[in-house]
């Protein structure tokens, strides 16, 4: 499998029909106009593949290829047939060595429905799978379909279904790295949603700590989340975070509304929520950004507060002293806000709750890193005594 993602660019018709004819031994029809070009179709005689008896393994691995190359050809139509086919014939199989390949064909499958805009489809199917998985102990499987059935609840909005499915899942020990960051990162999304912002916080900083560096896209989407968050808090997110490499780009609408929000400028905010709107929309965090809009006002409240006294706009002063915003008291009879002098702040409980937190965040990375340590189950030896 590793062999394949390094083959995946070099992969072309001509290549795929010779390995499936040599694989297969089977009737594979390939255009000999198209054999050097992009679009193709690949059909393979299921008579003859059943009828030779190949190994499920080979079988599987061969869907998987044409699958991945209708994908990368972007036959989205065709890729959806393939999968279906691929996945009817995987229901028959059950063994531990076909695991591993039907975890990669469950996410493929996934995928090529959401590229064509049919994701709803799969729902029902993806949940049956699940539930077969978790009877035969599939435990890739499960981690995949698990991650498969959040991505598409979130799809479409649907944040108390993935909550539900998160709650109720079959809670087991990550034996892949990329399916715990996943799950962090689905995890932060439903978080954040439901106002839980310090747990969001949490999900999507480990997210993006533990992803592979190599995966830039799924840094960058953890570190946008991330931004939208510290703003949601009150909190100014590191001029370092925006500055990493080969993410400025990506990250400038964001920097751009941090620096809206850091100088307290609605005018400023509007303009560059306008600009970006396209963008906040892709990334579905349009919403999220209508909520800063109070944020951008109580960080201007707060800069007057400094200095200035208000006549003006009670209401929205007096909910900015109840949510702490601003430290500050009313004078209704003279009709001023009166500012409090800041006091020390080592004499309050913040230091003792900003230190609990960042311990309470490494013994979490420490007992993380404890369990990534153990060895991973020797299934060959396990299947052979079961046999």
């Amino acid at each position: 499998m590793r062999l394949t993602m390094k083959l995946r660019r070099k992969l072309k018709a001509s290549i795929l029909s010779d390995f499936l004819q040599y694989a297969l031994s089977a009737a594979i029809f390939i255009p000999p106009q198209d054999r050097h070009d992009n679009q193709v179709d690949v059909e393979m005689s299921e008579t003859e593949v059943h009828s030779k008896r190949l190994v499920p393994e080979l079988e599987i691995y061969c869907y998987l290829l044409v699958l991945i190359f209708l994908i990368d050809q972007k036959k989205y139509n065709e890729a959806k047939t393939c999968s279906s086919e691929s996945i009817v014939r995987l229901k028959n199989m059950n063994s531990r060595t076909s695991d591993v390949l039907a975890s990669k064909l469950y996410f493929y499958y996934s995928l090529s429905y959401e590229l064509a805009g049919d994701l709803a489809e799969i729902r029902g199917n993806l949940l049956a799978f699940y539930r077969s998985a978790t009877v035969r102990h599939n435990n890739l499987s499960q981690e995949t379909l698990v991650n498969l059935l959040l991505r598409n609840y979130l799809h479409y909005n649907l944040y108390d279904r993935a909550e539900k499915n998160c709650s109720k899942a079959h809670q087991a020990e990550a034996l892949t790295n990329g399916y715990f960051c996943r799950c962090l990162f689905y995890q932060g999304k439903i978080k954040i949603i439901q106002l839980e912002y310090t747990d969001a916080k949490d999900s999507f900083l480990q997210a993006a700590k533990k992803g592979p560096l190599t995966a830039v896209g799924f840094q960058i989407q953890c570190n946008k989340w991330a931004v939208i968050v510290h703003l949601l808090l009150g909190e100014i997110p590191e001029r370092t975070l925006f500055t990493q490499k080969r993410m400025e780009k990506a990250l400038r609408p964001y920097f751009e509304l941090t620096n809206a929000i850091r100088v307290g400028d609605l005018e400023l905010f509007r303009t560059v929520a306008e600009k970006f709107s396209s963008a906040f929309s892709q990334d579905k965090t349009s919403n999220l950004v209508i909520r800063l809009g109070h944020n951008v006002i109580r960080t201007g409240l707060r800069n007057i507060s400094a200095s200035y006294s208000l006549d003006d706009a009670e209401n929205i002063v007096a909910n900015a002293i109840r949510d702490g915003a601003i430290d500050a008291t009313l004078d209704h009879d003279n009709g001023w806000l009166v500012s409090k002098a800041n006091g020390d702040v080592y004499s309050t409980n913040e230091p003792q709750i900003a230190f609990d937190s960042r311990i309470a965040f490494c013994l979490n990375m420490h007992n993380e890193a404890l369990r990534a340590l153990r060895f991973p189950r020797n299934l060959r030896n396990k299947e052979s005594v079961a046999r």
